[in-house]
């Protein structure tokens, strides 16, 4: 069979394609605070970023956030992205693998193409830059990729003008079983790459690479769900962060451009084949196997900063992204004399909160009562108190914060933490 496209989105249908019972996912309290994104920047709060995260709790993928295909490629041979392998339910965004009944020939890019194998490609209709981006997924048993990645859809020009750059992000990339070849490792554990696609003035081509970071694991990622994690810092670094781990950093390849990851990108969720020697072409057995051939994410979520003050940054959202809580830096800091106190803290808040100020002298008393607001998300910020006097030296005074409801139950406390403060000449 020969398709002649210049623009194609793949719809063939199957039969019993997802007949198989999705994988159980019971998520203790702990697997649960592992997830979110990291400590923000003083000053500044994590919101989540409605449109590249999504829980698939329905039965539809929402073409208002996705393409169930990806808009500017077909699939690496033999990996043909073909719409009928996307679906949701259970919880979960599927993609299945299959072997086709027979080789399916595509024109496209100016040559005639074969495929045997359907893959599948979700992909978000709009771009992003900078913020914080984690899946949770499980990998199928198989030899075709699970990914969590961005990248750009056009080239940009140079700094030579004459020159251009295309972008790569790969949070993960994975396989779910190893075999004899060299990419087996990319069976388990996480594998993070960013790529800085270069096009000197010759138009000679160039894949600069920041050095992959890498997160080794014992178990195969088809055994269990894992989430895997990535924050944009700037044009110039990244960092990643694997299950409870902690996190590792990447300095982005700044050869041809000071400031290289400068642009806008799309997130892309993949499941494609890759070439051999590097990856073993996946069986027809397995691929048409209900107990190995379908990749599972649970969910994809997106954080963006904000200032931790700005009162209209708020996603009105029904998620409990967080164990609501407040925290101070240390158990105790000095400060020298004066009749203000500058606090650092931290809290995190699945929708706007207060959280009440109380200081106490070193007799218990209650010297001072005060209430900040607590916008929705995970802030770091620093809250100045006034006093109408100095406080004494060498005295310790206790400062206690309870997080609240705003305008509710004032006896109900969500979370408290205390820090002592001793005053210095």
């Amino acid at each position: 069979m020969i398709i002649r496209i210049a623009f194609l989105i793949f719809t063939f249908t199957t039969g019993n394609l997802f007949a198989q019972a999705p994988p159980e996912t019971p998520i203790s309290p702990e697997q649960e605070s592992r997830q979110g994104p990291p400590k923000p920047p003083m000053g500044k709060r994590w919101v989540l970023n409605p449109d590249f995260s999504d829980e698939f709790n329905g039965t539809e993928l929402d073409t208002t956030k996705w393409y169930d295909h990806h808009p500017t490629w077909i699939g690496r041979p033999p990996g043909l992205f073909m719409a009928s392998q996307v679906s949701v339910g259970d919880g979960f965004l599927k993609m299945t693998s299959k072997k086709l009944e027979k080789d399916t020939i595509v024109h496209a890019y100016g040559r005639d193409i074969t495929f045997n194998v359907g893959g599948a490609a979700v992909v978000s209709k709009k771009s992003t830059q900078f913020g914080y981006y984690e899946c949770r997924v499980k990998a199928a048993a198989t030899t075709m990729s699970t990914t969590f990645w961005f990248s750009s859809s056009n080239n940009f020009t140079g700094p030579n003008d004459c020159d251009k750059y295309g972008l790569e992000w790969d949070i993960h990339e994975s396989i779910g079983r190893e075999g004899d070849f060299s990419g087996s490792y990319f069976a388990s554990g996480m594998h993070s790459n960013a790529h800085f696609w270069y096009t000197d003035c010759n138009g000679e081509k160039h894949d600069y690479r920041a050095p992959q970071v890498k997160f080794e694991d014992s178990k195969l990622t088809s055994e269990d769900f894992n989430i895997y994690g990535g924050w944009w810092q700037n044009e110039s670094t990244a960092s990643y962060y694997y299950n409870n781990r902690v996190p590792k950093h990447q300095k982005f390849y700044d050869k041809v451009k000071d400031k290289p990851f400068d642009q806008p990108m799309y997130m892309r969720l993949v499941s494609e084949t890759y070439p051999f020697p590097w990856i073993e072409i996946p069986t027809a057995e397995e691929l048409n196997d209900p107990s190995k051939n379908t990749v599972y994410y649970d969910w994809v979520r997106a954080y963006k900063l904000v200032d931790a003050n700005d009162s209209n940054a708020v996603f009105k959202s029904r998620l409990k992204l967080y164990n609501e809580n407040v925290s101070f830096n240390a158990a105790m800091i000095s400060q020298k004399e004066s009749n203000t106190v500058e606090i650092p803290l931290t809290y995190q808040a699945n929708k706007d909160r207060e959280i009440e100020l109380k200081l106490f002298n070193s007799k218990d008393e209650k010297i001072l009562e005060t209430t900040l607001q607590a916008y929705a998300g995970y802030a770091y910020l620093s809250y100045t108190i006034k006093l109408e006097s100095e406080l004494m030296e060498d005295t310790t005074y206790k400062l206690t914060a309870n997080i609240k409801p705003k305008g509710g139950d004032k006896k109900k406390v969500l979370d408290t933490s205390t820090i002592y403060i001793n005053f210095t000449k």
